[in-house]
């Protein structure tokens, strides 16, 4: 598989994983997941993680991953690399393994004293790629192992902290999020 080739599919095959953490903050909002509640002096979680931005990032992913199941031909014609569509497996293993590894990351973040919104580099950038991955090979095995090569792999791991602090401070700019990354 060529660079580009590469780049094109991994940057394809991740936006159903990359998307519902966007949604989540422009929906977000509503009733806490953990209900307010504390593990002994620290928040489980946290008033940033809500039911409502969490349904919303899986359905924003969902819908990605269905809209660009319905155009993945005519891509691949135009730019002549053959993108995947996604199966349903696929589809909600990058959502909701996208969310839940943000939910994930904000329990670690406040089991180390860490408060809403706190920089924790590498985690910050890479926590839904942890768990998305992983639940998308077991939900949908034969299609993530067709499609997430060890280049496709590497490739993400590169790609999405960059993507990562580049949408963190767009979103910053225009007032979506209190800090930068």
């Amino acid at each position: 598989m060529a660079v580009l080739e590469t780049v094109v599919i991994a940057f394809w095959a991740m936006l159903p994983a990359y998307v519902p953490n966007n949604a989540a903050v422009l929906a977000g909002g509503g009733k806490p997941i953990d209900g307010g509640r504390t593990w002994g002096d620290k928040r489980v979680l946290g008033d940033g993680k809500t039911w409502r931005g969490t349904a919303a990032g899986i359905a924003a992913g969902l819908a990605l991953a269905g809209v660009l199941s319905l155009i993945a031909g005519d891509v691949s014609e135009l730019v002549g690399v053959d993108v995947p569509a996604f199966s349903l497996g696929a589809a909600v293993g990058l959502a909701a393994g996208a969310m839940l590894g943000d939910i994930l990351a904000s329990f670690l973040k406040r089991r180390t004293g860490r408060k809403r919104g706190a920089m924790f580099p590498g985690l910050d950038q890479l926590d839904f790629v942890v768990v998305s991955l992983p639940l998308t090979a077991l939900l949908a095995t034969e299609w993530f192992l067709a499609v997430f090569t060890w280049q496709v792999i590497l490739v993400v791991v590169v790609l999405t902290p960059v993507l990562h602090v580049t949408t963190n401070v767009v979103a910053y700019k225009l007032g979506l999020k209190n800090e930068p990354w």
